[in-house]
């Protein structure tokens, strides 16, 4: 186990899932934090069309997730021909292609529970603060974030959980490319296609160990 855990391919893959996940954490604090409030304060067409695009990785399978994004990002999409001709940027088959990938796996389940947070009392704060005279940032930062920061934080931990377990859009999105696109959930597949069971339970245990520290945490929040 020793030898399995020190190889250079588990040990890429983790290196590889981390850096991810320090692109995919903020990201889901910065965007997700404020679609959770917007989303439930707000009304209108063109929120329940965001809040219904934000919901379908929870409905879709991943593979159709990953297959209709590869549509739009991959090199001969609108997306993907667009960000090349400007950024000189390919999405699919990389590391953006990894990072993009975990943030829509997660982040409905950041939204979620900071959407179900905006009720009644927070609102009467937050028309408190406009009748003072506070800018809605300023508001947003000082009254919404501490009024919602349980389900913030569990919003971060559930996210942070299922992007770290993510597959199906990593694999279509990323390509699941040994030597640099295989993340720690990539390498657990590969290794079982493989037939090597001793490598696939190594990486299986870092994930449990990691997620058991996440429902830790969200516990903890819970009855904090």
């Amino acid at each position: 186990m020793l030898a399995a855990a020190t190889d250079p391919g588990v040990v890429f893959s983790v290196k590889l899932t981390l850096r991810v996940m320090a692109v995919a954490v903020p990201v889901f604090f910065l965007l997700g934090a404020p679609l959770g409030y917007l989303l439930g304060r707000g009304r209108g067409r063109f929120l329940a069309v965001l809040d219904f695009l934000i919901s379908l990785p929870l409905v879709l399978p991943p593979m159709a997730v990953g297959f209709f994004l590869l549509l739009l990002l991959g090199r001969n999409g609108p997306f993907g021909l667009l960000a090349r001709r400007i950024f000189d940027l390919d999405i699919v088959f990389g590391f953006t292609g990894l990072a993009l990938a975990s943030v829509v796996a997660g982040i409905p389940l950041m939204v979620r529970p900071v959407q179900a947070s905006v009720r009644g009392e927070l609102m009467r704060l937050v028309e408190l603060s406009a009748v003072l005279g506070k800018s809605p940032l300023t508001t947003f930062v000082r009254v919404v974030l501490p009024h919602c920061k349980k389900s913030i934080a569990a919003g971060m931990f559930l996210a942070t959980g299922r992007a770290l377990g993510e597959v199906g859009v990593s694999l279509l999105l990323g390509g699941d490319i040994i030597g640099r696109t295989n993340t720690v959930s990539l390498e657990i597949y590969n290794s079982v296609f493989t037939g090597d069971f001793l490598r696939a339970g190594v990486l299986s245990a870092l994930l449990a160990a990691v997620s058991l520290a996440l429902v830790f945490a969200l516990k903890r929040t819970g009855s904090g």
